[in-house]
């Protein structure tokens, strides 16, 4: 073959070979951007899609917060609870836990589609040793219900909240208690429980606290006594139950991070 045709066949097959890396180039960008949008789009969907009507009822309760936040002090080794009316009607919080100082922070009929709105709000003003967590109300039988995989989502959701504060803080999650009154739920309640135990096990900094078993009878359903008549809420029984478990789980977080 004569030498012009040579280079000329090789300057052919290098603008091929350019034009091949080129488009992989483009290729994997435009995959790496639909990535990008993809996690763009489910965080402001898992917002936009609740109205301002079904989170601004706690408005009030945060103000609530931010005006303790200017009367109390508190030590910036703190444990906050953050959820709940089982975190807020946990009257012997403070006496439970010590000598470990807490921030209580829970409301009644709390969610986590109607928190992930009022996080920064909540946690703005304090500098926790850990954050606590237990939010028991995204599946309760109501049309409004959220599905296991969703509430995932919204966990997921608030905990990248947390994160943007602070970065290396435990966060632990209490397992949604078995209760009387929504036995009937229990199967998608139980499903969210192992998400999140799953979830705890997989990402550095996250703890799940298991005391579901411990407010199951013989006959492995909920038990009456440990609640009061309204059959959802803890009773003082109820309390030192859930107390032993996580305090427990705090002196061992605490001790594997030399808190």
């Amino acid at each position: 073959m004569p030498t012009s045709k040579l280079l000329c066949y090789k300057s052919i097959s290098y603008l091929r070979y350019l034009k091949m890396i080129r488009l992989k180039i483009i290729y994997h960008t435009i995959c790496i951007l639909f990535v990008c949008i993809g996690f763009s789009l489910v965080s402001c969907i898992s917002l936009k899609q609740y109205p301002l009507e079904s989170y601004s009822w706690v408005a009030p309760e945060v103000r609530q917060f931010e005006a303790l936040d200017q009367t109390q002090e508190y030590p910036d080794n703190a444990i906050l609870f953050i959820g709940s009316s089982s975190i807020r009607l946990w009257n012997t919080l403070e006496e439970d836990m010590k000598p470990f100082p807490v921030i209580k922070r829970g409301y009644g009929g709390a969610h986590f589609r109607d928190i992930i709105f009022y996080t920064d709000r909540i946690l703005a003003n304090h500098n926790p040793e850990i954050i606590v967590c237990f939010v028991a109300n995204d599946i309760k039988g109501v049309p409004e219900d959220e599905s296991p995989k969703k509430v995932l989502r919204l966990i997921k959701y608030f905990i990248r909240q947390v994160r943007e504060k602070y970065p290396s803080t435990p966060i632990v999650f209490i397992e949604i208690t078995p209760t009387p009154s929504r036995w009937k739920q229990w199967n998608a309640i139980e499903k969210v429980n192992r998400l999140v135990e799953e979830l705890c096990a997989r990402k550095e900094g996250l703890y799940f606290v298991s005391t579901a078993s411990a407010f199951l009878a013989e006959d492995n359903k909920p038990n009456d006594s440990l609640f009061i008549s309204d059959r959802l809420h803890l009773n003082s029984k109820g309390y030192t139950v859930w107390n032993r478990l996580i305090k427990k789980e705090l002196k061992r977080i605490k001790k594997a991070n030399s808190l």
